[in-house]
C-alpha cells in the first residue's frame, strides 16, 4: 500500500508546526529574566498599540467622509432653496404682470360701460370712505336701544326674582313660627296634662290611705264580737257588711317597707355592678402589666442576642484575620509564586 498523504493534512500540520514554535518563541520570551519586564509582554503591548492605532485610523477616515458627505447635502439643499425661491420670485412677477395686462379698472364689476368718467367724477362718488358704511349711526342706535331693553329685562328679572326669595323667606319664617307656637301649646297641654296625673294619682293614693286607715280602725273596733252570719253584725237578717272574704289590704307601713326593700336591692345590685367593672379593672391592669413585662423581656433577650452575636462575629473575625497570610513586603514566601507563571497563556 502506498502512504498517499493529502494536501489538507500537510497544511494542518504545518499550521499546528507553527503554532507549536509561536508557543516556545514566546515562552522563551516570557520566561526570560532579561528580556521581560515584570511579567509584561511587550511585543503584545506594541501590537495592541498598533491596532488601536489602525482602529483610530479607520474611525478617523468614517468621520471625514461623513463630514464630507454632510457638507455635499448642505451644499444641495442651498441649491435646492436659492431654486425654489427664484421660482417664487418668478411666479410672483408673472402674477403682477398678468394684472396690469388683463385686469385693467375698465374690465371690473363696479365701471360702468355706459359712463366711461364715472369714477372721475366726484359728484357721483358716495360720501364718506370706500367700503364704509353709511347707516352706521341707525345700527348703533338701534343697538344702543337693544341693550337698554335687554338691561331693563333683566334688571326687571332681578326685582321679581328678590321679591319672589323674600315671599319665600317671610313664608318660612310664619311657618317657623306657628311650628314653635304650636309645638309650645303641645308641651304645655302636656305639662297640665301631667300635673292632672299627679294630682289625680295623690288624691287616690290618700283616699286609699284613708280607706286603709279607716277599715284598720273598724276592725280594731270590732275585734272579739262574735257575729252570725245568718243576722248580720246588727241582728239584721241578710245585713252583712263586713263579709268580705279577700285577704285585708295592704297597710302604710308594709308598703312603706316594700319600697325601702326595694330601695335596698337596688343598692345591693348597683354596689355589685360596681364591684364588677372594679374586678374587670383589675384584671385589664394586670394584662396590661403583664403584656409591658413580656415586652420588656423579649427586648431584653434581643439585645443579649445580638451582642452574642457581634461577639461571636469579632472572634470569627480575629480568627480570618490570623489565618490570613501576611502581604506586608519581605513576609511573602517563596511558595506564593509557584501559584503564578505555570503556562505562557
Amino acid at each position: 500500500m502506498f502512504n498517499a498523504e493529502l494536501a489538507s493534512d500537510r497544511s494542518k500540520r504545518a499550521e499546528l508546526q507553527r503554532r507549536r514554535d509561536r508557543e516556545t518563541e514566546r515562552r522563551e520570551r516570557i520566561f526570560n529574566d532579561k528580556q521581560r519586564t515584570m511579567g509584561v509582554d511587550t511585543e503584545a503591548l506594541h501590537v495592541q498599540v498598533e491596532e488601536k492605532k489602525k482602529r483610530e485610523e479607520k474611525h478617523e477616515e468614517k468621520q471625514k467622509a461623513h463630514d464630507a458627505e454632510t457638507l455635499h447635502n448642505s451644499k444641495a439643499v442651498c441649491i435646492l432653496q436659492q431654486k425654489e425661491e427664484k421660482n417664487k420670485r418668478a411666479m410672483q412677477m408673472e402674477l403682477v404682470n398678468y394684472r396690469q395686462q388683463h385686469q385693467q379698472p375698465r374690465s371690473q364689476q363696479e365701471f360702468d360701460l355706459n359712463d366711461t368718467d364715472h369714477r372721475r367724477k366726484p359728484g357721483v362718488m358716495p360720501p364718506g370712505f370706500v367700503g364704509e358704511d353709511p347707516e352706521i349711526e341707525n345700527r348703533l342706535q338701534r343697538q344702543k336701544e337693544q341693550f337698554r331693553q335687554w338691561s331693563n329685562q333683566q334688571q326687571s328679572e332681578r326685582a321679581a326674582e328678590r321679591h319672589q326669595q323674600t315671599l319665600e323667606k317671610q313664608r318660612d319664617d310664619q311657618k317657623r313660627v306657628e311650628m314653635d307656637n304650636r309645638a309650645l301649646q303641645l308641651q304645655t297641654l302636656e305639662m297640665e296634662r301631667s300635673r292632672a296625673e299627679a294630682v289625680a294619682t295623690k288624691e287616690f293614693n290618700l283616699a286609699k290611705i284613708e280607706e286603709k286607715r279607716r277599715q284598720q280602725s273598724y276592725d280594731e273596733d270590732n275585734r272579739g264580737v262574735d257575729i252570725n252570719p245568718a243576722l248580720g253584725r246588727w241582728g239584721v237578717p241578710g245585713l252583712c257588711p263586713g263579709a268580705d272574704l279577700r285577704p285585708p289590704p295592704e297597710t302604710l307601713e308594709q308598703v312603706l317597707q316594700f319600697q325601702r326593700n326595694q330601695i335596698e336591692e337596688k343598692k345591693r345590685i348597683e354596689l355589685e355592678n360596681k364591684r364588677e367593672e372594679e374586678l374587670h379593672d383589675r384584671v385589664r391592669l394586670a394584662s396590661a402589666r403583664s403584656a409591658l413585662l413580656l415586652e420588656r423581656k423579649q427586648v431584653k433577650l434581643g439585645k443579649q442576642m445580638r451582642r452574642h452575636q457581634e461577639s461571636s462575629n469579632f472572634q470569627l473575625a480575629e480568627i480570618q484575620r490570623q489565618q490570613k497570610p501576611d502581604m506586608e513586603r519581605g513576609s511573602i514566601h517563596e511558595s506564593f509564586f509557584s501559584n503564578f507563571n505555570t503556562c505562557s497563556r
